[in-house]
C-alpha cells in the first residue's frame, strides 16, 4: 500500500470513511476528515544512493457541527496516527482551532511526519 491508502484507511476508520485528501466535498456528512500533504524531510546520501525510507508531513484537518466534537475528533486522530504501527506518525506541534464561518462549521489543523517504505 502507498502512505496515502494506509492513511485513508486509519483516518477513515475514525469517521465512517469519511476521510477526504485536499477538500471536503460540498454538503459533506459532518464530522469529517481532510487531509493532505504539504511537504517533508528529503533524505539523501553522500554515496548518491537513494534511502529506502522516505518522510511526509501531512496536514489533518477536521470538521464537525460543534468545536468540542472537532477537538474530540482531532484528539482521536492524534492516537490512532501516533499509536499506528504502519504509519510510523509524530505530531508536529499541536492542533490549531479553525472555523468555517459560510458553513458554521468548527474545525481543527495538526500537522505529522510520517516516515515510509518508498
Amino acid at each position: 500500500m502507498t502512505v496515502e491508502a494506509d492513511l485513508y484507511t486509519a483516518l477513515g476508520a475514525l469517521v465512517s470513511n469519511r476521510a477526504y485528501p485536499f477538500v471536503q466535498p460540498i454538503g459533506a456528512t459532518l464530522p469529517c476528515i481532510v487531509y493532505q500533504q504539504i511537504g517533508g524531510e528529503s533524505a539523501a546520501f553522500y554515496e548518491s544512493t537513494m534511502p529506502s525510507k522516505k518522510n511526509a508531513q501531512f496536514q489533518v484537518r477536521t470538521w464537525a457541527s460543534t468545536y468540542k466534537a472537532a477537538v474530540a475528533l482531532a484528539r482521536d486522530i492524534e492516537d490512532a496516527l501516533v499509536t499506528s504501527t504502519t504509519l510510523r506518525a509524530s505530531a508536529v506541534g499541536a492542533l490549531i482551532a479553525d472555523y468555517a464561518p459560510d458553513t458554521n462549521e468548527f474545525g481543527t489543523i495538526q500537522q505529522f511526519s510520517i516516515w515510509f517504505n518508498d
